[in-house]
């Protein structure tokens, strides 16, 4: 697990807050706690790994609201939903609207612990994910519009000669293409090309 992964405790009730953030603590866990949706909103940092529990009954914003809202912007950080008021019907909504994991406050320590762990090597994983799109796509986007074209049709394992009369180039003229996107995209091979494409879930069409 990374050293800069991160639990986030969201819970308006400052004895419950305080208690989770201690077992986490004590467990060797890194904790930022807040008191709401909104103050935990000014401060998080969408590019550092963590995992996120969540207090479903709120003022303000609210914690369904507020997956709802990470969901839609932030799909690399783990949700627990956390309550006091546990019923099917809550568990059955908020793990439809993406949440991770659902707990009642009344849980054990051991359970909540697990599940957090689980909750920040997810985290982690999907941060990688999300590190190696961003980069995929920043490499691709150096690529020029016919380049482009070149390169889609390479990836589809098109010969240099089929692309030209595709594009109504020459085949030296593909052939300077497809050595400036290897160059560009730092890739040695049309596989390592393709692998790099579809690493970022096919964003640069």
């Amino acid at each position: 697990m990374a050293t800069n992964a991160k639990v986030y405790i969201v819970d308006d009730d400052d004895d419950m807050r305080n208690s989770i953030q201690w077992l986490l603590e004590s467990a060797n866990l890194p904790v930022c706690a807040f008191e709401s949706a909104e103050q935990f909103l000014a401060s998080y940092n969408e590019n550092k790994p963590g995992c996120l529990l969540l207090d479903v009954r709120m003022p303000g914003m609210g914690g369904l609201r507020l997956l709802e809202y990470l969901q839609s912007i932030h799909r690399h950080l783990p949700v627990i939903m956390f309550t006091g008021y546990g019923d099917v019907d809550t568990a059955v909504r908020t793990l439809k609207a993406g949440a991770f994991d659902f707990l009642e406050k009344t849980a054990n320590h051991q359970l909540i612990l697990e599940r957090v762990r689980l909750a920040l090597a997810e985290g982690e994983t999907l941060h990688r994910r999300e590190l190696d799109r961003t980069r995929c796509k920043q490499l691709l986007t150096k690529l020029s519009p016919r380049e482009h074209e070149v390169m889609l049709r390479l990836i589809q394992g098109q010969a240099n000669k089929l692309i030209a009369i595709e594009l109504g180039l020459s085949e030296r003229t593909v052939e300077k293409h497809r050595k400036n996107i290897m160059e560009k995209t730092n890739v040695g091979s049309i596989a390592e090309l393709t692998r790099l494409f579809y690493a970022h879930d096919s964003e640069v069409v």
